[in-house]
């Protein structure tokens, strides 16, 4: 039986932050510092989930849920990164690319377990957006991300998320990206849906923050900068007055 859709009803009820914690790439001691960090800066939201996943899921979620009582969302880039520890799973389609296992093949796979796993699914249309260089998204998800220059293109396909009934539009730039969205891209898209918009990839400062939010994303994710400097999430959730 799954949760309540508690989550999904959260993410349209403001400006709010996920920190992004693959556990491939923080040790155990880094996690519990990111996830103490982010219990005294009040995020909203953890994002746990990477490419691969040579390390424990189970374990990383366990570990975040001992420190803190922030919802914990996985972020799957497979079939195989779920777990039924975590709170919800953004249930994601691919749909920038063409490989249909991202599209539906990986989800045909998973939705037994999920049905059975109680977690609260988040229908979400996954947008892959160039950033610069190559994403592990992107190798291995064998599909090209959408031009930057060209934002018609992402709101014709954000449009299409929302019209096949996804819940929510998540613009990603892909980890460590160079270069953020542009303004120009997040409000447009933004203009021309009507389900909570959420941002990620190259944000990294608290102007990152400000420039995005004020162009219309609900939901910022930011994980690369958290990784390298968990103390900076004070300042990050300040910039974008996620808090009263």
């Amino acid at each position: 039986m799954q949760k309540t859709n508690k989550i999904s009803n959260n993410f349209a009820s403001g400006k709010q932050l996920a920190v992004l914690i693959d556990p491939d790439k923080c040790s155990s001691k880094q996690i519990m510092h990111v996830v103490k960090e982010s219990v005294k800066a009040r995020v909203d939201y953890f994002l746990v989930g990477g490419s691969i996943l040579y390390n424990s899921l189970d374990e990383c979620i366990s570990l975040i849920k001992a420190e803190s009582n922030i919802p914990v969302i996985l972020f799957p880039g497979n079939a195989m990164q779920i777990s039924d520890k975590a709170d919800a799973i953004l249930f994601i389609s691919l749909i920038s690319g063409r490989n249909p296992e991202y599209l539906i093949g990986h989800h045909v796979i998973a939705a037994p377990y999920l049905k059975r796993s109680g977690l609260e699914i988040l229908p979400t249309a996954y947008i892959l957006i160039e950033n610069g260089k190559k994403t592990s998204v992107e190798y291995m998800s064998n599909t090209k991300p959408l031009p930057s220059d060209k934002p018609d293109i992402a709101v014709s396909t954000a449009m299409a998320g929302e019209m096949l009934g996804l819940k929510f539009i998540y613009l990603e730039a892909g980890s460590g990206a160079e270069i953020s969205l542009t303004t120009q891209m997040i409000s447009q898209v933004k203009n021309n849906i009507n389900i909570p918009l959420i941002v990620g990839g190259g944000i990294k400062t608290p102007e990152d923050i400000h420039r995005i939010i004020s162009a219309g994303a609900d939901i910022i994710v930011s994980g690369t900068a958290m990784e390298q400097d968990p103390n900076l999430l004070g300042s990050l959730v300040n910039a974008a007055h996620l808090k009263e």
